[in-house]
């Protein structure tokens, strides 16, 4: 009897060998350090080399030319998917931008530890705001977004007009900003004119809007006559030695 109930026992034991699937191993997935998107999803296939039955699981989307996914949350699909990303770069984000090809990349290059201390915007600003010091600081960044020219010097950026709006946290960079309009089209100037240590002054309408060091047209309300001058302040410009003088500093600043 006893013996009849071993035998039973073992030819369960060699059924359920036999219909039980395999227990699959974890596979440890690489992270591709380019990749190609085209429908705007972004799945583990397209950030990984060998996701596998993983491939087709959507982790984010790219509404435009660029999608930023937290590293994180990248790593938990992974695990929900059955799979193992160790994430072994430390990487807090992963980039997906468009390429020179028209094609979506993946690029990991938010590494950790590789941040750059760079000139932002403390809070959003509209265009046409003056950059006070209160909207300036000093923090690091992700070094891929520090790219390109920047503006190093907080000094360099308190009194201009911002050009276009400015999210805050944003790179300072020279192409957000632009000298203050000091001098408005139709408004009366004073142009001081000198030469050899004679001076003259007259006043007139100028004939667009000027910020300090540009050269606008101003015209005599006697003789009609347009005089180029270039805007030394608010309400005022000046021709002749000062305006030369003027333009030099212009030019040298600019090389």
């Amino acid at each position: 009897m006893h013996r009849s109930v071993y035998m039973l026992m073992l030819a369960g034991a060699a059924a359920l060998s036999l219909t039980a699937p395999p227990a699959q191993a974890q596979e440890t997935l690489v992270l591709k350090a380019r990749v190609t998107d085209g429908d705007g999803r972004i799945t583990l296939g397209d950030l990984f080399d060998n996701a596998g039955p993983a491939a087709d699981v959507v982790v984010g989307a790219r509404m435009g030319t660029s999608a930023v996914l937290d590293a994180g949350q990248v790593q938990a699909r992974v695990r929900q998917a059955g799979q193992s990303w160790p994430n072994p770069q430390g990487l807090r984000r992963i980039i997906v931008t468009a390429g020179a090809d028209g094609e979506t990349a993946v690029v990991a290059k938010a590494q950790a530890g590789r941040t750059k201390q760079v000139l932002v915007f403390t809070r959003a600003l509209g265009a046409g705001e003056i950059v006070a010091p209160a909207d300036l600081a000093y923090q690091s960044v992700q070094a891929h977004l520090a790219g390109g020219a920047l503006v190093a010097e907080a000094e360099t950026a308190i009194g201009k007009t911002v050009r276009s709006p400015v999210r805050e946290g944003g790179v300072v960079r020279p192409t957000d900003l632009t000298s203050p309009v000091v001098v408005r089209r139709a408004e009366m100037v004073k142009v001081t004119w000198d030469m050899n240590g004679v001076s003259l002054s007259m006043t007139g309408a100028a004939q667009k809007d000027g910020a300090v060091g540009d050269v606008i047209m101003v015209q005599n309300p006697q003789s009609k006559k347009l005089i180029e001058a270039v805007v030394t302040g608010p309400g005022s410009a000046a021709t002749g030695e000062t305006a030369q003088r003027l333009r030099s500093q212009a030019l040298y600043s600019s090389r």
